[in-house]
């Protein structure tokens, strides 16, 4: 694998999708330097400049008071769905015009890793707020990352927190926190979990604000035993004792090599090396080890590409987000998010969204050919001239660079040669490509 293969491959995983100008510079600076960068972008963020947070305004329920009409909680919750509809807009927008755009894969990996659904947290501001700590605790300290999201509200509100109490203990957060968050099936026992869940009483949602908090006497101080430990044990105890076992070691990163390098499980030679770069609870140091690893350049062609990453890449590539026409396609880039199951702010389930060949059906083949025909509309100047600066016979492979595909099959290459004359259909063809498809 040549230089320039070793970086798109890296590029494709790391970002929503790599520009060929991107992967031109990775080119130049060489792997190791860009593993750094993407770890440690450092400068100002354009693209994030162009898309700041949204102003929300108040909560709309905040206003209504006791006894409110059915017209006026009516209003309340369109204003609620409405603020929620541009805080997910915008999040769209920033991931496709980010810059950092590691940083925003990863804000990302987090939301379907604690995969919180704003249907029932029914909160823009909450949403934002978790992904506020994404943004703040996502590359640093694991432990702090879990100790944040203990007290985040969102989560809290999402998995019956406010309803954990030293009378009558909720054990929704606590299974689920060493579950699918901190150790994985098997590691912990039911007892544990009674005993977790009891260590998590006290932390509720204040209706007024939309802060957790914390309320002493809610919150049982006996002691409990959990993975062997005995103590009077809180959320801050909870974490540390989970933070320490073996199987925490291995757990995240088998989670972010299912994401970030391959759908095939995780050799065991490579999950040594992960678990070795993680024994500090260090995330930028696992990330830093997962993305060097060798193993890592062999994973091409092992990840389907999630609906969003298929979006807001195929946006990126094309750089249909500048133009007049992308303008006036983005409701039907929003909408089609929708038809393709994968809405941020929404997932499933707190397990998160699927993968690999959950996301290859009829109906998706169909509404991307569709999405395709819009973005290929949509395209900016630039990317339709260098296209059509290439003589027909060489748009397959101009098409390829354009789309950081390595190589096309002889399938494939055979089909995109036939339209090679039109080169909006040549486009529609090369994203609808199994291998653009998957990556």
């Amino acid at each position: 694998m040549g230089e320039r293969e070793r970086v798109a491959h890296l590029l494709r995983r790391a970002t929503f999708g790599p520009t060929a100008d991107e992967v031109d510079r990775a080119e130049r600076d060489g792997y190791a330097a860009t593993v750094e960068r993407l770890l440690k972008p450092g400068g100002d963020d354009a693209g994030a400049a162009r898309t700041p947070v949204p102003e929300l305004g108040a909560d709309p329920y905040q206003s209504l008071v006791k006894g409110a009409s059915r017209e006026q909680r009516q209003k309340a919750r369109q204003a609620r769905k409405a603020q929620v509809q541009e805080l997910t807009h915008w999040w769209v927008d920033r991931m496709i015009a980010a810059e950092h755009q590691f940083g925003e894969k990863l804000v990302f990996f987090w939301h379907g890793h604690w995969a919180t659904s704003v249907q029932k947290v029914n909160s823009a501001h909450l949403m934002l707020a978790q992904q506020q700590v994404f943004r703040r605790e996502g590359r640093g300290d694991f432990g702090g990352l879990v100790r944040a999201m203990l007290r985040d509200a969102a989560l809290i509100h999402w998995l019956d927190g406010q309803r954990n109490t030293r009378k009558a203990p909720n054990e929704n957060l606590a299974r689920e926190l060493m579950e699918l968050f901190t150790l994985g099936i098997g590691a912990y026992t039911e007892a544990d979990v009674k005993a977790a869940a009891r260590a998590l009483t006290g932390w509720t949602v204040n209706r007024d604000t939309g802060k957790a908090v914390f309320q002493p006497a809610r919150h049982d101080r006996t002691d409990k035993t959990v993975l062997g430990r005995t103590g009077p044990l809180d959320a801050d105890g909870l974490a540390a004792i989970l933070l320490d076992q073996p199987a925490a070691a291995t757990f995240l990163p088998a989670r972010l090599w299912f994401r970030f390098a391959s759908g095939e499980p995780m050799p065991d030679a490579v999950r040594d090396r992960l678990s070795a770069a993680f024994a500090g609870r260090d995330v930028s140091a696992l990330l830093r080890a997962l993305l060097t690893d060798e193993a890592f350049g062999g994973t091409g062609g092992q990840l389907v590409k999630q609906p969003v990453e298929w979006l807001v890449g195929a946006v990126r590539q094309l750089g249909a987000a500048g133009t007049a026409a992308g303008m006036k396609q983005r409701k039907q880039v929003y909408q089609g998010l929708s038809r393709l199951d994968q809405v941020p702010f929404r997932p499933p389930s707190v397990g998160g969204w699927p993968s690999g060949t959950a996301w290859l059906n009829t109906f998706s083949t169909q509404t991307k050919v569709q999405l395709a025909q819009a973005l290929a509309a949509a395209a900016s100047p630039a990317f339709t001239e260098r296209l059509s600066a290439a003589p027909a016979a060489g748009r397959p492979e101009a098409l390829a660079r354009l789309l950081v595909v390595d190589a096309w099959t002889d399938r494939t290459r055979a089909v995109l040669a036939e339209a090679a004359e039109d080169v909006r259909r040549l486009t529609v063809l090369g994203l609808i490509s199994p291998e653009y498809t998957v990556h």
